[in-house]
């Protein structure tokens, strides 16, 4: 064994030797990622050693006032809109996506259409999704500052990102498996359902657990849109700020730059919690 993995190493040294160029590529990529793994330890770092020593009981009042900035207004409204926007985002990327892979005829203008429509989704600016659910959630339907107007906009931006994720997910179960279940006798709603969605789960998941992340860390939609109520919104009619619109609010103010960096871990480790919990799921279901 230790002679076959010398030797390999030896090869690949020798090979790196004669080819320069890939030397430098190697050298490049891990320099990269060990570029990226310092930037990612040091943000965490950082916020953790400003944040937790602010951290305190009274931050997690059930109300907010001028004297103590609570945040658990803000957390509540977070799950909140975390939620309402996943319920309606999710089943429509879903299926959409379905659509696109297995009931579209390949080549189809019309899927060339709509995947083109949602790559430039992807790139807008969430300033204009933002202006967008002003102009047409609060001024032409009238929710005014809701959280459903906030969690429609949402939905509207995270569309793009779980029915491409989806749709990928989708396309890497094995034609064989399609073929098997038609060879069976299945029909195509049931090869679909039974035999083609279970192996893309957790590549689904993916795409859900990113589309959470950009719910939890967006402002710019959400403060055009869900407003920056500072209660616990009791009905998807009121105003309410989720954690990173409190965060924002805090340090443009200026007066709490230290509940700001407590609120900072706070999110972090919710969102590190909903990404822990979501890949368990993931990896339950494809053992499944």
């Amino acid at each position: 064994m230790n002679p076959m993995k010398k030797e390999s190493l030896k090869d690949k040294l020798s090979h790196y030797k004669n080819s320069p160029g890939s030397l430098v590529l190697l050298i490049s990529v891990l320099l990269c990622a060990a570029l990226t793994v310092l930037t990612l330890v040091f943000i965490v770092i950082y916020i953790l050693v400003r944040g937790i020593p602010n951290l305190s009981l009274s931050l997690f009042s059930p109300t907010y006032n001028s004297e103590n900035v609570s945040m658990l207004p803000a957390i509540i409204n977070t799950f909140i809109m975390t939620l309402i926007s996943l319920l309606i985002a999710v089943p429509l990327g879903i299926f959409s996506a379905i659509y696109l892979v297995e009931y579209a005829k390949r080549g189809n203008k019309l899927v060339g259409i709509i995947r083109m429509t949602t790559e430039t989704l992807s790139g807008i600016p969430s300033i204009v999704y933002g202006l967008f659910g002003f102009l047409f959630f609060l001024t032409t339907l009238k929710l005014g500052y809701s959280i459903l107007s906030g969690a429609l906009t949402l939905a509207i931006m995270i569309l793009p990102l779980v029915m491409r994720t989806t749709e990928e997910a989708l396309k890497s179960v094995p034609d064989s498996y399609r073929e098997g279940s038609f060879g069976l006798g299945a029909g195509k709603l049931r090869t679909v359902f039974r035999i083609v969605l279970p192996p893309a789960i957790p590549g689904i998941l993916s795409g859900v657990i990113l589309a959470t992340g950009r719910i939890c860390g967006e402002t710019a939609a959400l403060i055009f849109t869900a407003g920056t109520g500072t209660k616990i919104a009791l009905n998807i009619m009121s105003s309410g700020r989720t954690l990173a619109v409190h965060m924002y609010n805090l340090s443009s103010e200026g007066l709490h730059v230290e509940e700001c960096y407590a609120t900072a871990v706070i999110l972090l480790v919710l969102v590190a919690l909903i990404n822990g919990l979501s890949g368990l799921l993931a990896k339950k279901l494809s053992k499944g």
